[in-house]
């Protein structure tokens, strides 16, 4: 797992780097640079928005005795989404928005609730319960 982070912090970023150009050059600086600030202002307005959401439909849930397990799903993309969507780039900002999006976001927690429930079964995960 470590391994596999390591290489993402080194890939990524080797990847967008060659996007931005790769843009600059297609399109030009300017309009590059306006992409990425209109990218980062509709992502936080998109991230603010999915955020507030669920937090709402977790009291909700809550307030009814229900455990929020799908709507925590929902909360962790959406955070890592919003933080993906701060760092300049387009790569970043296609996995941003895909974790903010409802329709797409429901592969990322389905992804996510397999990881969780791998790393349970390999003991890499620890369940504490408290009464």
């Amino acid at each position: 797992m470590f391994r596999l982070l390591l290489l993402l912090i080194i890939i990524v970023p080797a990847l967008e780097i060659a996007v931005l150009i790769l843009s600059g050059n297609v399109l030009g600086v300017w309009p590059t640079i306006l992409l990425i600030i209109a990218t980062g202002v509709l992502g936080a307005w998109l991230a603010k928005k999915e955020g507030l959401q669920a937090i709402r439909l977790a009291q909700l849930q809550a307030q009814q005795g229900q455990l929020p397990s799908g709507v925590l799903l929902d909360g962790i993309c959406i955070l890592i989404g919003g933080v993906v969507l701060l760092t300049p780039g387009f790569i970043t900002d296609a996995i941003g928005f895909f974790l903010l999006i409802p329709k797409t976001r429901t592969y990322a927690k389905a992804l996510l609730l397999k990881l969780f429930h791998t790393m349970i079964k390999n003991g890499n995960f620890i369940v504490v319960n408290r009464r």
